[in-house]
Order: C-alpha cells, then structure tokens, then sequence
C-alpha cells in the first residue's frame, strides 16, 4: 500500500510540467500546442520520405531472411538426423558383426581346446604304450637274468655235486661218452 502511495506520488510531481501549460490549447505559448505541431510535422516528414515504406521493406527482407535461415536449419537438421540414423544403422551393424565375430572365435577356440585335448589323450596313450613296452622289456630281461642266474647256478651245484659223488675212473669213462657222442653229431 505504501508503494502504491509513492508510486502516485511520484508519477504526480514528473507530470507536473504537463499541466504547466496555460491559455488557450491553439496558441503558440501553449506548450502542448506546439509540441503537437512538431509532432505531427515529424510525422509528415518521415510520410514525406516514405519512411514506414523503407522501414516495412526492411522488416519484411529481414523476415524473408530469417525465414530462408530457418528452411536451411530445418532442412541441416533432417540432413544430420539422416546422418545420425544412418551412423546408428552402421553402429548396430558393426556391433552384431562384432558379436558374430567373438561368438565365431569361442567356437575356434572351442574346436582348438577339443582337438588339444585329443591330441593331449593320443600323446597320453603313446606314452603309456611306450611305458608299458619298457615295462615289459625291463620285466622279461629280468626273467631272463634271473633264469640265466639260476641256470648258472644249478649247472655250477650239479657239476659240484657229481664232482663230490664221481670218482676218477667214472669222470673218465663221462668225458669219453661225451667226446664219442660230439664225434658222432659233428660227423
């Protein structure tokens, strides 16, 4: 309310040199009166001038302008959302492509793996064949060994044996057979 007051109040004391004025409204000393004239005689000038011609062509180049700007911004912004659209086309296409290329690389990698692993199972096999051939090899030699070993022994306990129970005229008449038996294989 009391901005309400001042605000009249001060809109009362900056119109006061209007109400200065005083005489009769047609004469020169009346203030209003002349400054109507001026007025209107300004207004006559610039209709002289075909000022509001000038000022309305102007206006409407600028607007033609502006409207020539805003045709060739909306038709940039179809060209980029065309652009852009086709960018988002090429992205999902790439990214399919991508997924089509890993999903093909785990189906290599999983062909690798089951090849290494058969490879990995023959190899395995090989080598416990290899083993086992050794086994076997170390085993029959050590048959073998064993069996010399006792041959050795039972000849070297025999021979002992018929050394101790022979006498001398036996172990001649032996030794004869056995030279008469070669005689007669090797003849």
């Amino acid at each position: 309310m009391i901005r309400y007051a001042l605000t009249t109040a001060a809109i009362t004391v900056a119109a006061s040199p209007v109400l200065a004025a005083s005489g009769p409204f047609f004469s020169l000393r009346n203030t209003n009166f002349v400054v109507l004239i001026a007025f209107l005689l300004f207004i006559g000038v610039l209709m002289f001038f075909k000022v509001p011609a000038l000022i309305a062509g102007m206006l409407d180049k600028r607007a033609e302008t502006i409207r020539a700007e805003l045709e060739e911004a909306r038709a940039l912004r179809e060209e980029a959302q065309t652009v852009l659209a086709s960018f988002e086309r090429k992205q999902a296409e790439v990214a399919e492509q991508a997924e089509r290329i890993v999903a093909h690389a785990r189906e290599e990698a999983k062909v690798a793996a089951d090849v290494a692993k058969a490879d990995l199972e023959k190899s395995i096999a090989r080598r416990l064949a290899a083993a086992d051939e050794q086994i076997a090899s170390a085993e029959a030699a050590a048959v073998r060994s064993v069996r010399d070993r006792a041959v050795q022994v039972a000849v070297a306990a025999a021979g002992d044996l018929i050394a101790k129970q022979m006498g001398a005229t036996e172990a001649n008449k032996l030794i004869d057979n056995a030279i008469d038996e070669a005689g007669a294989k090797l003849h």
